[in-house]
């Protein structure tokens, strides 16, 4: 059995390794896989969106899902769009002096690199804690928390100085979000198969809740903030969460073998539901209210991250197994193009610029950190970090509140 320090290094050894194998097949890759075939598919006992009304999954105008707002969430701004808050440079007062940064943690060099956006040069690289996963903005936007997985900590940052602070004992920390009135942290512990409720500030447990499946690590809340849904990469689940009850109230098995859900993401109207899925190489379309599965849309090989444009027009979509990005229109549901990292790479975790002009995006297995152009796509930069890069945050971003992972705001 390997020791329960050096599991998480162990699962992206493993999970390299068997994308490197892909690459390398002389098999030609099932359409599924991303092999240039983006037509929408139906699975059995599955219902096709526009079935029921014409209107396309995620397009804008349509109402946001039902039901009365978690209560001491902040109202949204648009009840037509969760996004709405994060415009082109719409930054809160308590972030619009902060140095605009690139925070890159590397996995397996314990290290957090520090980009300068505007001349894509690394300015810093500090030590942290064992295995740092991902850096996630706290709710009150006046922190940025390192996840140090395996070292079972979480190394605050001070975004106004750019300082990192004395870690906070967590145990195994490999991702964090914050329930949407701002109560409560939630470190998804992954190997311990559990997601804490924890105080937002000190970071001490509340509560602990157990879930049935293996590798719980991102998520996403609903318009109302009522329920979030959590992937489970191991075991090909997905799991639907009360906020309020802090309890798991749902579980769903995604239904094509070996499927590795990862990153998902909520449409801007608040009716449908992204997931990337590694295996597979494509995103999976959920209703979430109901909790059931529309659709499967092939998107390229080793679909991993999901990030929102910033006029909530467009969905970019990291391919990491082919070195490629897809782009989605919310409106249609379609995809409407394919951008190619030159040279290959593997893209996987990140978030947009303030500005909405810049993808940014770690590369996760050749050391790298990708700059790309929203405009159409091409490469501006490839600046050189530690080893396996992964949950990158850009900071500071549009928005009011933080749910967390690399940034997902409101």
């Amino acid at each position: 059995m390997v020791p329960g320090h050096l599991r998480s290094r162990a699962l992206a050894t493993l999970t390299a390794a068997a994308l490197l194998l892909g690459a390398c097949s002389s098999k030609p890759a099932p359409k599924h896989a991303g092999s240039g075939d983006h037509t929408p598919e139906a699975m059995p006992g599955m219902s096709m969106p526009g079935m029921a009304t014409s209107r396309p999954p995620g397009s804008p105008g349509g109402a946001t899902a039902p039901g009365a707002a978690l209560p001491g969430m902040p109202p949204l701004l648009d009840p037509h769009d969760v996004y709405a808050a994060d415009r082109p440079g719409a930054l809160a007062d308590a972030v619009r002096n902060d140095p605009v940064r690139v925070y890159v943690p590397n996995l397996d060099s314990d290290t957090v690199s520090v980009i300068d956006p505007v001349t894509y040069k690394v300015i810093q690289t500090v030590k942290v804690g064992d295995a740092p996963q991902h850096v996630v903005p706290a709710w009150d936007l006046r922190t940025l928390w390192v996840n140090n997985n395996d070292g079972n900590t979480l190394t605050p940052i001070d975004p106004a100085t750019g300082a990192f602070g004395t870690p906070v004992p967590v145990e195994n920390p490999y991702n964090l979000y914050f329930t949407p009135d701002g109560k409560f942290a939630m470190v998804m512990a992954e190997l311990l198969h559990r997601i804490d409720f924890r105080d937002p500030h000190t970071m001490a447990i509340v509560r602990s809740v157990p879930v049935n499946c293996s590798g719980v690590n991102h998520a996403d809340f609903s318009a109302d903030g009522r329920y979030f849904i959590a992937t489970c990469e191991f075991s090909g689940d997905l799991i639907k969460v009360d906020v309020q009850r802090q309890e798991v109230v749902g579980q769903l098995h995604l239904p094509r073998a070996g499927a590795m859900p990862q990153d998902v993401k909520l449409t801007p109207d608040g009716r449908t539901w992204y997931v990337a899925d590694m295996h597979t190489s494509g995103v999976w379309i959920l209703d979430g209210d109901a909790f059931t599965v529309r659709m499967f849309l092939p998107t390229g090989a080793g679909t991993h991250g999901l990030y929102v444009s910033r006029d909530s027009k467009r969905l970019y979509i990291a391919n990491r197994g082919e070195g490629s990005v897809s782009v989605l229109d919310f409106a249609t549901g379609t995809l409407v193009a394919k951008w190619q990292i030159p040279g290959g790479g593997s893209p996987d975790m990140g978030g947009v610029s303030a500005d909405g002009k810049v993808l940014w995006l770690s590369g996760r297995y050749n050391g790298e950190v990708y700059a790309i152009s929203t405009d159409d796509g091409h490469l501006l930069a490839r600046i050189k970090v530690g080893t396996q890069p992964h949950g990158l945050c850009f900071w500071p971003q549009p928005g009011r509140y933080s749910l967390g992972h690399t940034g997902i705001l409101r």
